[in-house]
């Protein structure tokens, strides 16, 4: 971020630079990456228009907590016109970009033009299924307050619905949980969700024990946290095991469905699939009509 700041300072952000008005600074994106963007040029001889699709910034590396209920949406979630309010050069617009025209140097919100001078587009990243996308019908992401919300309603619902059942298979679906990727947020999802079965549940039900769920994590490579040094990532899954986390390591799903998951030589029951498997690049490419790069996930290895 630091070398992509110097490379908007150094290109002239004078009035001068574009005649007699200020050079205009467009910012898609208020993630991490844009806000940082944005408060760097708290000081430039210019303006700095920040655009994004919803009206708060998400501390993204908390929102498992909320998923799981440990947090509320508000404690990580900040509205980004009161982050920038005493940045005299920064203006905000609640939009969703549809394209770019790069000849006319204009970002495009559905009638709306915005022009720039400079653009910064930082855009983040969004769930990726490694060409199954009809998984993501059946299965739950954590990108936004949204994801949250709609996993933690899922999981608290599926202690509910396992409580009121009387079919003993169902309720073993129901108290069944399995997170796809072992990785920084598979890793955190899976302690959380046995912290709050074996803890903060543990005596709210009658008619069923709520420490008798089952977490499972399955990653594809050999260990979790896979990025981290190998120490690292042996007391992770040592930690994860303690709290009753299952592992199941180099193991990969071949389908998911809405009531389980199939690895390579097994078939998991469960109604709460949790995706934390993958990334793919935003749609910024298409609006530039370049190729977009590739990489594997951040967070975990691809799955199918």
């Amino acid at each position: 971020m630091d070398g992509l700041i110097e490379r908007i300072d150094t290109t002239g952000l004078t009035p001068a630079a574009v005649g007699n008005r200020r050079t205009h600074v467009v910012i898609i994106g208020a993630g991490f990456g844009g806000l940082t963007a944005a408060m760097h040029l708290k000081q430039a001889e210019g303006d700095v228009t920040v655009i994004d699709r919803r009206n708060h910034h998400l501390f993204q590396p908390l929102v498992y907590q909320v998923a799981t209920a440990a947090l509320s949406p508000a404690d990580i979630a900040a509205p980004v016109r009161g982050i920038l309010a005493r940045q005299a050069n920064a203006n905000v617009i609640l939009g969703e970009v549809t394209g770019i025209d790069v000849t006319g140097r204009a970002v495009l919100l559905a009638e709306r033009r915005v022009s720039y001078d400079q653009l910064v587009i930082a855009t983040g990243a969004r769930e990726s299924y490694f060409g199954h996308d009809e998984w993501a019908a059946v299965t739950s992401g954590l990108k936004t307050i949204e994801d949250a919300t709609t996993m933690r309603r899922r999981i608290l619902l599926a202690f509910e619905r396992a409580e009121d059942s009387d079919d003993p298979e169902e309720r073993r679906r129901l108290l069944t949980f399995v997170i796809i990727g072992g990785g920084p947020t598979g890793v955190e999802l899976a302690g959380a969700l046995a912290e709050l079965a074996r803890a903060a549940l543990a005596r709210d039900f009658r008619r069923i024990d709520p420490t008798t769920a089952r977490i499972i994590l399955i990653e594809a490579g050999p260990r979790v946290l896979a990025r981290l040094p190998p120490c690292l990532s042996q007391t992770a899954a040592r930690a994860l095991e303690r709290l009753g986390v299952e592992l199941r390591l180099g193991a990969k799903v071949v389908r998911c469905d809405d009531c389980g998951a199939v690895l390579d030589d097994e078939r998991i029951e469960s109604r709460t699939l949790i995706w934390a498997a993958g990334v793919a690049a935003s749609p910024a490419a298409e609006w530039l009509g370049v190729a977009p790069g590739s990489r594997q996930s951040g967070d975990d290895r691809a799955q199918g």
